[in-house]
């Protein structure tokens, strides 16, 4: 069975697919060593742990390096956040999709944010063409930033969600990523609205996994949040050192050198 085939499958439990997103080789193997059934990546930390800012300015070859370190480090189906593709037409962020088609990834984020509707179903209707005609097979992942980015006042949130969410479908999409979603009511009534499973990102309030599962979600990621959390540790321990120099500081639950020589042994 494909890497690609397995993703699929991780979508059709009763509990969702929990993605701890990584954003480098490193963090990529630790998760998978701690049992995670897939990787997906962060593109905010991606571009953070390569000296960019979130927000469609990493280079993309540099997200294509990034892919072939991790590709190179782990087993389990992979799964890139690509932003809006890194590109405006449709042709062109087809391409870039093969190239990391080519390193034998199992599926792609894509996301709308302030762009319009019309042009991601574009953009997924030229990637599902392009890896057709090349014989491969990738899970798509389209996410709308309908809740995460208010693009519609909130009383209009569920509807404008279900809306691209099935257009998106019609463009080929294999599931539906949408950030910031959180209340469980608006859950259930685009659960029961749409034809792709439903992807959710980890946020204070969300229900927990099981309960989610009971909702109708398949998929919850991480997104940038490890990555925020290990930056914030880092921060901390950055402020302290300088500040006292206390040896001390660094032996706070330190992950053993051996143990990491372990991982890419």
């Amino acid at each position: 069975m494909s890497n690609t085939n397995t993703f699929r499958q991780l979508h059709e439990q009763s509990i969702p697919l929990r993605l701890p997103n990584a954003w480098d080789a490193g963090s990529a193997r630790l998760i998978e060593a701690q049992g995670a059934s897939a990787i997906a990546t962060t593109s905010a930390g991606l571009a953070w742990s390569l000296g960019y800012p979130d927000g469609r300015t990493l280079p993309f070859d540099e997200v294509v390096a990034s892919v072939r370190r991790i590709v190179r480090v782990v087993k389990v189906p992979l799964s890139v956040d690509v932003e809006n593709g890194y590109a405006d037409t449709p042709e062109a962020v087809a391409d870039h999709v093969m190239r990391l088609a080519d390193l034998g990834i199992a599926g792609i984020n894509i996301e709308d944010g302030p762009d319009a509707a019309p042009l991601l179903a574009a953009k997924i209707e030229a990637i599902k063409r392009a890896v057709a005609k090349a014989g491969v097979d990738l899970f798509v992942n389209a996410r709308s930033d309908v809740f995460l980015a208010s693009l519609v006042e909130q009383a209009k949130q569920p509807q404008e969600a279900i809306a691209r969410g099935n257009l998106y479908a019609s463009a080929g999409a294999d599931g539906l990523f949408l950030p910031a979603l959180v209340r469980p009511s608006d859950i259930e009534t685009i659960v029961g609205a749409i034809r792709l499973p439903l992807n959710v990102m980890a946020l204070p309030g969300l229900p927990d996994a099981a309960t989610l599962g009971q909702l109708g979600v398949r998929r919850l990621s991480a997104g940038s949040g490890i990555a925020q959390v290990v930056l914030g540790r880092t921060k901390a321990m950055a402020a302290d050192f300088l500040a006292h120099g206390r040896s001390e500081a660094l032996d706070d639950k330190p992950l053993p050198y051996a143990e990491i020589q372990q991982l890419f042994a």
